[in-house]
């Protein structure tokens, strides 16, 4: 298994902007974590201007999967994106 991080760029006023859409991106994002392809995911805090999404999988095209299907990127939300394969050297995922 590979590590991937997504980074979303998004439109300025996006919260109220993703109203409409945040249950279903919601809904895709924990369907990925079901799976455990998703490990972590959140939107950047202060200033709400991204979000990034933790992925292991074996390649990139389970975080393009996600990208196809996020009603964010859809209903143009998401002003940019990238996937970068990450080299994890320290650290544990503690669920808690």
């Amino acid at each position: 298994m590979n590590w991937y991080v997504l980074i979303y760029k998004y439109v300025a006023n996006v919260k109220e902007l993703r109203a409409p859409f945040r249950e279903n991106h919601l809904k895709l994002v924990n369907s990925y974590v079901k799976k455990g392809e998703i490990t972590l995911a959140g939107a950047w805090k202060n200033p709400l201007d991204g979000a990034a999404f933790i992925f292991k999988c074996d390649d990139q095209k389970t975080a393009k999967s996600f990208i196809e299907k996020d009603p964010y990127i859809l209903n143009g939300i998401v002003t940019d994106w990238q996937i970068k394969e990450w080299t994890v050297v320290a650290g544990t995922m503690i669920e808690g």
